[in-house]
Formats: C-alpha cells, structure tokens, sequence
C-alpha cells in the first residue's frame, strides 16, 4: 500500500517515463524504424495513462484493463477527450501487430500522423494527473 507521498512520487515517475518513451518514438521515427516507433508512442501513453490512474487510486494490472478503466473512469465521464479513446485502442492495436503479426510492417505514412496527437494527449494527461494527484488516501494493489 502507498502513502500519499509515494503515490505522487511515483505518479511523477510514469509521467517522466512517458516522455522519455515519447522521446525514444522520435528517435526510432528518424530512423525509420517504423514499427518500433508505433510501439514506443503506444508505450508513451501506457505509461501516463498508469499515472493518471493511479491519480486516482486505480492500478489496472493488464493493457485491457488500463483501456477500459480509461474509458470508463475519464473518456465516458467527459474529463478526457473521446478522441483520445480511439487513439489509445487504435496504438494498442498497431503495437500489437507490429510486435506479434509475422507479416505486419508500419509505414511511416501510417505512423507520423500520430505523433502531433499523441503529445497532446501527453500534455493534456498530465495536467489531469497531477491535478488529480493531490487526492489524500492510500492506494493497493500497485
């Protein structure tokens, strides 16, 4: 169980960890490496979505649960754009194929257009997380 302090602590560390990861999809995007680009702008948002759900006192331990705790607790509630619901399904997806499809190769047409949505996504994300983070009360299960 996490005392408040560490729980912003580590709300702090995911929303660090997503940028950078945000930083690693820039670099592979030069690179070409188009499927582990779309991986890693996946992973970018995996981790601030953990933060603003553990804002929250939420701790998903599956991808399919972080979606749905996403949608449910803040894309239905009307406190996250719905747009970002699809383009974390539509990420989730991309890596999944990317990482585990023999015959799947993302395009950088396919890709680039994801990076200007995801920052703001990004952006919008942490400042509900850290708004939220101010909450008192202990979190379990993380």
């Amino acid at each position: 169980m996490l005392n408040d302090e560490e729980r912003r602590d580590l709300i702090a560390y995911r929303i660090e960890k997503a940028w950078r990861v945000f930083g690693e999809a820039k670099d592979n995007a030069k690179l070409g490496h188009w499927n582990l680009t779309g991986n890693r702008l996946y992973y970018a948002i995996f981790h601030m979505c953990q933060a603003l759900l553990l804002s929250v006192k939420e701790t998903p331990r599956r991808h399919a649960g972080m979606i749905h705790k996403i949608g449910q607790d803040f894309i239905t509630t009307g406190k996250i754009d719905p747009s970002y619901g699809r383009l974390i399904s539509r990420l989730y997806e991309l890596r999944q194929s990317g990482d585990y499809d023999d015959k799947f190769d993302a395009t950088e047409e396919e890709v680039m257009p994801y990076f200007e949505k995801v920052e703001h996504l990004l952006t919008d994300m942490q400042k509900l997380s850290l708004d939220l983070s101010m909450q008192e009360g202990p979190v379990e299960n993380v």
